[in-house]
């Protein structure tokens, strides 16, 4: 949502060219605020705003633009204007934002930068989407391991104005691969000493991540470890880049949002919800409304083989609705729970039999209690006491179904290779619908028959 708290004042200050005003409002807010304030102004009239900050800082408010509003800003001025103000920005921001400019505009904005600028762009613009390369910015401290406390000082001095963060500083070999980690506080508490080495110092247990790990993999070493920041490495084991925790903040939002989409059966989205048209939208939903569709239909056969049962014995339809929700409900829950362990790494597909185990006996437990909750009911709708035990009857089987297919399903599907969050939920919901229907006048005819 656009805030207009500033916008006539803005505008007032473009028009009268108050430079002073203007300059005094980019610098006197927070860059995200300045940013927030501005969501407002046409791309023309943001970088008449932008042009009374420095260049560094005018990077830093366009980086907290949304991607689509800081590539409508690149493109409405010459490439070799934005240039310069794109270059401040931390390599990895520069891959995501020249990603969502039109090709020539990136290349063009590219052939401004620095020779070793560009390689770092087009190095990290090769690492596949959602892995640790494509996430990480090579802008880290890298130290000698053969240098003093005091001397590592000195060298951090000089590489500080480029650097991501100074949290963790990274000892390298003259190969640069990585040998330890140490941190601003070890080099000062060891100035005292003289003639002692960052070798003799740092941590040579540094827990890093690959170029090619999956970024939810490398949340949660970031998560389990406590760390701010996390290296990463190739093959060779060569420092290659580091992930920052804001950087993994942004994964995690991007996670929370792919599973939600995912339980609802949704395919993720790429770009926003408001700026993804209509039939995109529907296409990614019509899929898997077609599989439930399916589902729907293989409900509605199996009720026409019994349709002369219910015509007999018209009391058992009231309670179809109750014993598919019940059913299903239990199913979603115990998918849920499957795949956000897998999710989080607590659980694996080799733990099948203790999840099958322990699904089981929550779906025993589960299915007397509605079957308690299903008997009061039944009694009131059945012709007879004996007759509205087939409702709780048939609670406890299909919630029992329920719990086991909606766990065993993730499983099966992470085991093949298969997303668990999007196949899983389409699937639970036609099967347990079908299979409650089978139980459900199963059981009926079996007990009043």
């Amino acid at each position: 949502m656009i805030n207009t708290l500033y916008l006539p004042e803005l505008r007032e200050m473009l028009v009268e060219n108050d430079a002073a005003g203007l300059r005094e409002f980019c610098t006197a807010l927070h860059p995200a605020r300045t940013a927030e304030f501005m969501e407002g102004l046409t791309p023309e009239e943001a970088w008449s705003v932008l042009d009374h900050a420095d260049l560094n800082l005018q990077g830093e408010i366009l980086s907290y633009f949304d991607y689509h509003r800081q590539a409508e800003m690149l493109e409405s001025r010459p490439p070799e204007s934005v240039a310069p103000v794109v270059a401040t920005m931390s390599a990895d921001d520069q891959v995501d934002l020249l990603g969502e400019v039109e090709e020539e505009t990136a290349e063009q904005i590219l052939a401004c930068f620095s020779v070793d600028d560009r390689r770092d762009v087009l190095r990290l613009s090769n690492y596949a989407e959602g892995t640790a390369g494509a996430i990480m910015t090579t802008e880290m401290a890298r130290l000698s391991e053969n240098l003093t406390a005091r001397e590592a000082l000195q060298e951090l001095t000089n590489q500080a104005e480029n650097l991501e963060t100074i949290y963790y500083l990274y000892v390298v070999d003259e190969h640069g691969s990585l040998h330890g980690v140490v941190s601003t506080r070890d080099i000062v508490s060891a100035l005292s000493k003289k003639q002692k080495r960052l070798s003799e110092i740092m941590e040579t247990e540094v827990i890093h991540a690959n170029v090619m790990d999956d970024q939810e993999e490398v949340l949660r070493k970031m998560a389990d470890y406590d760390l701010l920041a996390i290296p990463v490495v190739d093959e060779e084991l060569r420092l290659v880049g580091i992930i920052t925790h804001d950087d993994i903040l942004d994964v995690v939002v991007e996670e929370a949002a792919e599973d939600a989409y995912r339980a609802a059966a949704v395919e993720p989205l790429e770009e926003t919800y408001l700026r993804t048209s209509v039939l995109t939208l529907s296409r990614k939903r019509g899929v898997w409304l077609a599989v439930l569709f399916v589902g729907a239909f293989m409900t509605t056969f199996a009720l026409e083989q019994f349709e002369e049962d219910l015509a007999r014995i018209p009391w058992l339809v009231i309670f179809i609705p109750l014993v598919i929700s019940t059913g299903g409900n239990s199913g979603n829950q115990s998918a849920t729970l499957v795949i956000t362990a897998l999710n989080k790494g607590e659980a694996s597909v080799r733990d099948w039999w203790i999840i099958m185990r322990r699904e089981l006996a929550m779906g025993l437990i589960l299915g007397l209690i509605m079957a308690g909750l299903g008997l009061v009911l039944a009694l009131f709708k059945s012709p007879s006491a004996y007759a509205a035990l087939v409702v709780p009857s048939t609670l406890v089987l299909v919630v029992i179904a329920g719990t086991l297919i909606g766990s065993m399903l993730p499983l099966m599907f992470k085991k093949i290779g298969l997303d668990p969050a999007l196949m899983s939920n389409p699937f639970v919901a036609g099967l347990i619908d079908l299979l409650g229907i089978v139980i459900y006048l199963k059981v009926a005819l079996l007990l009043v028959g």
